[in-house]
């Protein structure tokens, strides 16, 4: 097993706790952890502006990847990269929510729209469509009409949800051109999730790391199961094959 030389978190659901809080403990352990000059990296499923906040917080040095892999930011707010979603799919997307009966959000580079529609699709830049629903029905009927749109990745951050990245967009994409710019590879990973949205970066990192609280398709894939989310899951697993 290869010295961890980076720490990918996913945030909601795996750093957080239910509160949306980061416990003093995980705090301490990511700051050692650091202190080893060991990148910890934030993986999440968040735009920029909601997950910097965070990262500035744990005083994370590295990189951010926002949106799934859709975007790769600098602390310095620098963006690395970006892959956008084509605005004609985002409409048809949108109309098929509708007309099935899902929520929807989606997030462009300027803003996030929850459950309102843009008046032009095409005057904005799309990283990200999501949709929820507790109706596991609908949810199937908008992923197998989703199906029929080429050149899209499809996730979830819960399983009452669905999210849509361009086709080979993930957090697992992203991590390796995180990898590269420092000099590492993702053997010297360790990655930690919860959800779909983070199956890839799971089974492509040196370790994955499934929570407690994960969902069992993410418990199978991984090589180790830590704790949960509200029993810092993160900073023991950070212990266990960082600190030790």
């Amino acid at each position: 097993m290869s010295e961890v030389k980076l720490v990918a978190l996913d945030m909601d659901g795996t750093l957080l706790n239910m509160n949306e809080e980061v416990s003093d403990y995980t705090k301490q352990v990511i700051a050692q952890a650091l202190k080893k000059e060991v990148h910890v990296v934030l993986s999440t499923g968040r735009w920029l502006q909601s997950c910097y906040p965070y990262a500035e917080a744990l005083q994370l040095p590295s990189y951010l990847v926002t949106c799934n892999g859709g975007e790769i930011w600098t602390m310095e707010k620098e963006l690395v990269e970006q892959h956008l979603l084509n605005a004609t799919d985002v409409e048809k997307m949108w109309q098929l929510g509708e007309e099935i009966g899902v929520h929807m959000w989606m997030i462009s580079t300027e803003d996030v729209y929850r459950g309102e529609r843009p008046e032009d699709f095409q005057k904005h830049q799309w990283l990200k469509f999501g949709c929820d629903s507790y109706d596991t029905d609908k949810l199937d009927h908008m992923v197998k009409e989703l199906s029929y749109l080429k050149g899209l990745e499809l996730t979830n951050s819960l399983p009452t949800n669905i999210e849509v990245n361009p086709k080979g967009v993930s957090k697992a994409s992203a991590l390796k051109k995180v990898c590269q710019k420092l000099g590492i590879t993702m053997n010297e990973v360790m990655a930690v999730g919860d959800s779909l949205n983070d199956i890839k970066m799971i089974q492509e990192a040196g370790i994955g790391v499934a929570m407690g609280n994960a969902q069992e398709a993410i418990k199978n894939v991984a090589n180790y199961v830590t704790d949960t989310n509200n029993n810092d899951g993160v900073a023991k697993a950070i212990e266990r094959f960082v600190l030790s």
